[in-house]
This record gives structure tokens, C-alpha cells and sequence, in this order.
């Protein structure tokens, strides 16, 4: 992912503490109608965004995606497929990701809420086995960009949430790789629940707070941790 930097009026500084328990600088820039705060969690490359809302007592209209914005951040990603999937609370979906035919993704929720997390698995990053989650709802409408050389899955935290999502390649069958999304050298803090590793991506034992039970589907279930997984 190409990378440019805005003039120092467009640019915002501030002090915040990194999910993963260090100090770091965010940067946020506002272009056009959206704002984004860019190496989120202090990690290169991933972008939270935000789009300008604009609402009347009608309701509201925004751009969900604008390429030229996104160019002026500095963000020359291309698009050739767009996902929308349907999930209920407890699900959670991941570790995913293409070893031949990586993928960004641009994600977002339009209904609902999840909490979404992306690992760096590339092994020259000075992050790497670092993770990043943002909440993502239908109320702050924020977007979430992971490039390649990433792990990503999301936690449904609503009753139902629609997720919808931007990528850069293809889906292609045989290349799909995984990572445990509950392996302890990562230490993913998944909001809500409540289980003991017993040392295997098993849902087995595991809950939210408000009694749902854990739901990952069997392959999820079998993936390995940061040790025995792929590097990009």
C-alpha cells in the first residue's frame, strides 16, 4: 500500500494508549468527507475511517467509499470484489486470510455491531503477532482497512449484524489460511467473553458474559497459533 503524507494543516496529532498495552502516536487526516486515522493500534498500515454524516430530521446520507479521498490519504488500493454477510450474536469468524492471493480488505458494519481484529503476520513487520480490534456498529459507521499480509475476523456483539466488506482479490478456493483467534502469544482481549484456553482454537467452554454461547464454525475451530501458522 502506497503512502503519501497531506499538508501539516490537515494533520492531527493525539495521544492515545494502544490496545496491546504501549504508547503510541495517532495520526488523523481529514480528506474531503471522511477522516482517518491512520497505522491504527501503532501498526503500519491499518486505517480506521470515519465518514462525514450528514443528517436532517429525513435521516442521513454519507459516501461510503470515495477513491479519490481515500488517494489523497495516501491509500491507492484497488477494489474488484465486494461481501456482505449475515451473522448472529456470539458468532465469531476468523482468523482468515489468502496466502497466495492476499487480500485487503475495506470492512465495515451496516447493521449491528461487531468487534473486528486484525494480526500482522508479515514476518519482516516490526509488529508482527501484533494485533489491533476496533468496535465497528451501525451507529459510528466507522470503516476498518486491513492491507495484505494480515489475519482478520470479527466477534458479533448484537443480536444480528450485517457485515460488508471491500477486498482487493479475489476469494480463491484452496488458499484460505488461518490463525487461532483464541492463541495466548497473541492475546486477542475479545470483548465479552468468558472461557479458559485449553490449548486448541476450540469453542468448547466458551461464552459471552450474557450466557450466548461461542459460535465458530468447525474450520475455525482447527486453525493453529502464531507459531505453526503462515507468514507473508
Amino acid at each position: 500500500m502506497k503512502t503519501s503524507f497531506p499538508s501539516e494543516s490537515l494533520l492531527l496529532f493525539i495521544k492515545v494508549i494502544l490496545c496491546n498495552k504501549s504508547d503510541y502516536e495517532r495520526h488523523e487526516y481529514i480528506m474531503g468527507q471522511i477522516k482517518i486515522e491512520k497505522d491504527a493500534g501503532g501498526i503500519k498500515g491499518l486505517c480506521v475511517i470515519e465518514p462525514t454524516v450528514h443528517g436532517d430530521a429525513r435521516g442521513y446520507f454519507m459516501e461510503t467509499y470515495n477513491q479519490k479521498d481515500m488517494e489523497e490519504a495516501g491509500l491507492t488500493m484497488h477494489f474488484v470484489q465486494d461481501n456482505q454477510s449475515c451473522s448472529t450474536k456470539g458468532v465469531l469468524r476468523g482468523l482468515h486470510f489468502q496466502k497466495e492471493y492476499p487480500q485487503g480488505k475495506l470492512v465495515r458494519v451496516v447493521k449491528g455491531s461487531v468487534f473486528d481484529v486484525a494480526v500482522d503476520l508479515r514476518s519482516n513487520s516490526e509488529t508482527y503477532g501484533k494485533w489491533f480490534g476496533v468496535e465497528l456498529t451501525e451507529e459510528n459507521k466507522k470503516q476498518f482497512y486491513i492491507p495484505e499480509g494480515f489475519a482478520h475476523g470479527f466477534l458479533v456483539l448484537s443480536d444480528i449484524a450485517e457485515f460488508c466488506y471491500k477486498c482487493t482479490d479475489f476469494y480463491h478456493p484452496g488458499d484460505e489460511g488461518g490463525l487461532a483467534w483464541n492463541d495466548p502469544e497473541i492475546g486477542i482481549a475479545w470483548p465479552r467473553v468468558i472461557g479458559e484456553y485449553k490449548g486448541t482454537a476450540s469453542a468448547e467452554g466458551y461464552q459471552l458474559e450474557d450466557g450466548t454461547t461461542l459460535n465458530l464454525s468447525e474450520k475455525d475451530q482447527l486453525w493453529v497459533g502464531l507459531k505453526g501458522t503462515f507468514q507473508f
